[in-house]
């Protein structure tokens, strides 16, 4: 990892930059050391705070523990995630309720006309997607705040996993996440990553 070639104007230590974002990275392999309830629910604890449309929360976190459970799901996974899914000391399913407006007066108090705002379900879905998404990436963080890495996987067939894993109809797969600790060669050479000059523009 280079070193910083500008003044360091983050209000995180330079560890907590690192642990968080550069010497983090996407775990392709994990030891066999088990992700607890209790490390699970310290990340949710944190990632709960951040932002989402009308304050919906939107995101749905499915845990696999058993070999029955992730039996389930492996077929469903394209070739290259099934052998490092099956070996993960977690797996996460995560989807978004495309009704979960029906908590808007809990949690949006303030708008008590919130939930009628979205009675139509194509609108209530594409907010449920959006904002349960923006979810996902604080979850990453999260993740790697616990010490932990992620592995997410969108290479699989998630209306078959919604399928599978929620037949109400009521929730709608995302993203297939692994997670523990990092095993061994678990990641490959870091690629590029594009500079400020060629994602940032002012008008």
């Amino acid at each position: 990892m280079s070193a910083p070639t500008t003044p360091d104007l983050l209000a995180l230590d330079r560890a907590a930059q690192d642990l968080l974002f550069r010497a983090a990275r996407t775990a392709n392999t994990f030891t066999d050391e088990p992700v607890t309830d209790a490390e699970v629910a310290a990340i949710h604890d944190l990632i709960r705070y951040g932002p989402t449309a009308y304050n919906g929360q939107p995101l749905r976190v499915l845990l696999l523990r058993s070999a029955a459970a992730r039996a389930r799901l492996l077929p469903y996974l394209s070739s290259n995630n099934r052998a490092k899914t099956a070996s993960a000391p977690l797996v996460a399913v995560l989807a978004a309720d495309v009704d979960f407006h029906e908590r808007l007066p809990e949690l949006y108090p303030h708008r008590p006309q919130a939930r009628d705002w979205l009675t139509d379900r194509a609108t209530r879905v594409e907010q449920a997607r959006f904002s349960a998404t923006l979810q996902i990436g604080y979850l990453l963080v999260g993740v790697r705040a616990a010490g932990l890495a992620a592995g997410p996987m969108a290479g699989f067939d998630a209306a078959g996993v919604t399928r599978e894993f929620f037949p109400d109809g009521r929730h709608e797969a995302l993203l297939v996440m692994n997670v523990g600790r990092p095993g061994p060669d678990s990641w490959r050479e870091r690629l590029p990553r594009l500079d400020t000059e060629d994602v940032v523009r002012t008008l």
